[in-house]
């Protein structure tokens, strides 16, 4: 959907979301909730989906339970398992796009090469592969799991066979009859390795740190389930509701008694005995820090894998290559046709960073060089009208980041609401001292959480050692923090001057009497849910 012609012709929006994984198309509904219908969503690949399109590795499926990792607004009964693949999750948004006429407003091939804050004008010039526009607000829902994180090994670039990352997957490439190296242990990893163990001459795992593994239990959900769900929406709710509840209560193991977690890892060791006979092969299994410091994997399928005679276990990081002799960190030395990288993400380094450019010249890269933050994870000092889904230290360890996902929209809801109520060409910039008295409090209670106490080394803690991904607390307490915008912590802008934000109306903000934005159309009644919770309760529901 088009937007209307701004400055030198350029097309001007509302609001440029950028990225249509569930964060973009999350937020993509909950703007037409709103009545704003004056946005576009930029999504650089040739379909929408995010993560769940760009892996679809062998095995490929998410660890949390179907009917919790999916919208509130947009339940979905059909689900076929209980622990959904990676096909069933692309194709659900797929329906959620299609369902809520999301198509119009997608461009897809249109990848954001930069953004820079124009200060006279209080909008955002967004440079693109397929033009430029400007916008209003900016909703960056990219997400920290969307630029593959590739090692420097020496001699990579003169390995004479084949070369990919778990989230680029070579499809045309046949793995039946090769020898593979997997480098890693995460959890694309330990998804990978009994897909592909059956099928190959000889699979070599380079393990750098033991994972954690829990059994998942994963099974086809029932026709009878399925109607129940679909006829009697409360049985729907009920269950969301239980798998949500049950993960609130596990959250004080992780964030403020890490020595509960001893029955857990018990658990972990038993379901590793049952698969692995080898008392040596065990020793190389078991990790050395306290589970959770690194994400519990789930699967029930991973230890067998390892017990089986064509699989190798090299307990070392890979140290370097010499032609198609790959040769660990301890001296082992393989020789492979292929070589996997299941190395992870930029997440704490995030490219998008090197695209923004705020109010004062510098990249959002730059302004987080000494570490990712943001008010309520969701905008940055120095970057008005910016905000992020699934920003610093909105993450989870133990349950559904779609429950996060929703809290982030409300908060975008929110700000939107209150630029309309200031009228005019306004913009709202994050307080220094907001974001960092934010901060600050999130740190101090991440002291004594598991990721930062349990003695490893994750990709939650940034290059200083700082957990900047993962937040301290439940998801109920995140929707209390993000129900609304205290205009006490921003700064209002106003084309050639700056105001404070009286105390009165940063109390008024809490009311819901926004005015409606330019090109805003009635509120859809189909939407009248969309994270629109009044409890923890209604959110699961």
């Amino acid at each position: 959907m088009g937007g209307t012609s701004g400055k030198g012709g350029r097309e001007h929006v509302r609001v440029a979301v950028i990225g249509s994984g569930f964060g973009g198309l999350g937020a993509a509904v909950r703007l037409r909730r709103e009545g704003i219908t004056d946005f576009v969503v930029l999504e650089r690949a040739d379909s929408v989906g995010g993560t769940w399109r760009d892996n679809s590795y062998p095995g490929c499926a998410c660890d949390v339970p179907s009917h919790l990792y999916s919208f509130s607004f947009a339940p979905n009964p059909d689900w076929p398992r209980t622990f959904s693949g990676q096909p069933a999750i692309r194709a659900y948004l797929e329906h959620v796009a299609d369902t809520f006429g999301l198509r119009r407003h997608i461009r897809l091939d249109t990848e954001v090469l930069m953004m820079r804050w124009d200060t006279d004008e209080l909008r955002w010039e967004i440079e693109t592969s397929a033009g430029e526009l400007t916008a209003d607000v900016v909703v960056s829902a990219t997400g920290p799991l969307s630029d593959p994180k590739m090692p420097e090994i020496p001699g990579l670039a003169e390995f004479p066979g084949k070369v990919f990352h778990s989230a680029r997957w070579d499809h045309d490439y046949d793995l039946r009859g090769k020898r593979v190296a997997m480098i890693g242990t995460g959890a694309s990893a330990i998804q990978i390795v009994p897909a592909i163990a059956p099928e190959v001459e000889r699979l070599t795992l380079f393990q750098r740190t033991p994972p954690w593994v829990m059994p998942r239990t994963d099974r086809a959900i029932t026709a009878v389930e399925r109607w129940l769900h679909r006829q009697l929406p409360f049985t729907r709710a009920a269950r969301r509701g239980l798998l949500w509840g049950i993960r609130e209560l596990q959250v004080s193991a992780f964030t403020k008694r890490p020595n509960q977690l001893g029955l857990i890892e018990s658990l972990a060791k038993a379901n590793m005995a049952r698969s692995i006979k080898d008392p040596a092969l065990r020793a190389r299994l078991t990790p050395s820090y306290r589970i959770g410091c690194k994400r519990i994997l789930l699967s029930s399928e991973y230890y067998p894998a390892l017990a089986r005679p064509d699989v190798d276990l090299v307990a070392s990081g890979l140290g370097e290559i010499r032609g198609s002799v790959l040769v660990a960190a301890d001296g082992t030395e393989t020789e492979v046709d292929a070589i996997i990288f299941g190395t992870g993400f930029h997440v704490t380094d995030m490219p998008i960073a090197d695209r923004v450019v705020g109010a004062e010249g510098r990249t959002l890269a730059d302004a987080w060089k000494d570490g990712m933050q943001a008010l309520r994870g969701a905008t940055a000092a120095g970057f008005p009208n910016w905000m992020t889904i699934i920003g610093p230290n909105t993450g989870l360890g133990n349950s559904s980041m779609i429950l996060m996902i929703e809290s982030q929209l409300n908060y975008m809801a929110d700000y939107l609401r209150q630029l309309g109520m200031l009228g005019g060409k306004v913009a709202l910039a994050a307080r220094p001292s907001a974001v960092n008295r934010w901060n600050r409090q999130v740190q101090a209670r991440m002291e004594r959480t598991v990721w930062n106490t349990g003695g490893c080394t994750s990709w939650y803690l940034d290059a200083q050692g700082r957990n900047t991904t993962v937040w301290p607390g439940t998801t109920g307490e995140f929707r209390r923090e993000t129900r609304s915008v205290d205009l006490a912590e921003y700064e209002v802008l106003r084309v050639g001057e700056r105001e404070r934000v009286p105390v009165a109306v940063s109390a008024a903000a809490a009311g819901t009497g926004a005015a409606p934005l330019p090109g805003a159309l009635p509120p859809d009644p189909r939407l009248s849910n969309a994270g629109g919770a009044e409890s923890e309760a209604e959110e699961v529901a």
